[in-house]
């Protein structure tokens, strides 16, 4: 789990020097990917429809409920790795 844990930090760090930034779409994959990796399911309630922003957020996270936290992370890594 400590290889996992230590690929995904380096991966974290290096999503934010991406040669181009991702489109809005790829941008909530990645939020939601490390929500659910670091935090587990998503819990509260779902922002109102004046909060549009919050509201792609928590649906994205939402849609990945029940990952665990391993997988979330394998994902992710992947992810930022097609994104270099």
């Amino acid at each position: 789990m400590s290889d996992l844990k230590s690929r995904f930090e380096k991966a974290v760090a290096e999503s934010k020097s991406l040669p181009e930034k991702p489109d809005n779409m790829t941008l909530l994959k990645i939020y939601a990917l490390y929500k659910q990796a670091s935090v587990g399911d998503v819990e509260g309630k779902r922002p109102g429809f004046t909060d549009m922003v919050g509201r792609a957020k928590y649906d994205a996270w939402n849609g990945l409920k029940g990952t665990t936290a391993e997988a979330a992370m394998q994902d992710y890594i992947d992810l930022i790795e097609s994104l270099k």
